[in-house]
């Protein structure tokens, strides 16, 4: 099991974003956001988009810190990336 956490690099609606993904599985993924309490309007298809603010929260849950490159590549190489235009709602 990793969940992996890139740093609140991403630009949108006024505030910073981090992406949190799995790199075994999409039901691993949304177990650990709902023990979050992050909502499942959060995802995009193959990661969750994670505020700033709750960044540290998430680390401390047991995510795994990784640059945004390292993120990217643990998606590919688990099969896990989906191409923009698949990524709504899945």
């Amino acid at each position: 099991m990793a969940l992996l956490i890139d740093p609140p690099n991403a630009p949108g609606h006024g505030r910073f974003w981090s992406h949190l993904v799995s790199d075994i599985s999409f039901e691993e993924l949304h177990a650990f956001a709902a023990g979050l309490g992050i909502p499942r309007r959060g995802f995009d298809g193959d990661h969750y988009d994670v505020p700033a603010e709750r960044y540290d929260a998430v680390v401390d849950a047991g995510a795994r810190p990784v640059t945004s490159r390292e993120l990217l590549a643990a998606l590919y190489a688990a099969g896990l990336r989906r191409p923009k235009r698949d990524r709504r709602g899945g």
